[in-house]
């Protein structure tokens, strides 16, 4: 696995989501209708910057009213704690009921975040979020809601690759996500997407400028926006 920088996770931080993705887009490494969770996936802590780490992945259920496999809770710990840092926890739920599952609360936050993960990611439920927020204030959680009962929690397997809300995430993918989504980052031109995600930048805020202008033409903004 080719790791970046401390220097070089910290430069991706600083980059908003939607600009992460268009940055992406430029070197052409997958189709621009793939990499990125849909609506279903919800930012909990908006106000947070960016979540930048590596993915941990697992499966769980917690609406089965008997769990018939081995809960993995503790190889889970182990796992993140032994992955490459920052890490991201990824949840797949794999329950008979997943609007009313729920896969993490503030003491397990508190638990991943001790073990090296910055933020969450499910496309199931988590609870106490106003908990979450106090004993670990800058752990990002991604979810599809809500719930107010962690049901029967088991973790079922670890390091597989899973799909949660329509994005793929294998062990050890890049991850970048805020308010407006989560996107992953391919691993081929992870190093390079910072300087492009400038160059994103410095376009768009010509273009808004230009908007400004009192000699504005529509050919003109076709051809800046062709460029």
């Amino acid at each position: 696995m080719n790791l970046l920088s401390i220097d070089q996770l910290e430069a991706l931080q600083r980059i908003d989501s939607p600009t992460v993705a268009n940055a992406i887009e430029f070197f052409k490494v997958r189709d621009p209708t793939s990499g990125y969770a849909c609506m279903d996936l919800k930012c909990q802590f908006p106000q947070l910057p960016a979540m930048v780490g590596y993915a941990v992945t697992c499966t769980a259920d917690s609406t089965s009213p008997a769990p018939k496999q081995k809960n993995v809770r503790d190889e889970l710990f182990e796992a993140i704690q032994a992955a490459p840092k920052p890490a991201i926890v990824v949840i797949k739920d794999m329950g008979p009921h997943r609007l009313r599952s729920c896969h993490a609360g503030d003491v397990v936050s508190s638990i991943f975040y001790k073990l090296g993960a910055v933020g969450l990611v499910t496309d199931g439920g988590v609870r106490d979020l106003t908990g979450i927020h106090e004993r670990v204030p800058a752990f990002q959680v991604f979810a599809a809601g809500q719930v107010v009962s962690h049901g029967l929690p088991v973790f079922l397997e670890i390091g597989v690759t899973v799909s949660v809300c329509g994005l793929t995430v294998r062990p050890g993918d890049l991850l970048h996500g805020d308010a407006n989504g989560l996107v992953s980052v391919p691993a081929d031109i992870a190093a390079q997407v910072a300087a492009q995600a400038q160059k994103v930048w410095n376009r768009e805020s010509g273009i808004v400028t230009y908007l400004s202008q009192t000699d504005f033409s529509l050919e003109e903004l076709k051809r800046r926006l062709a460029g």
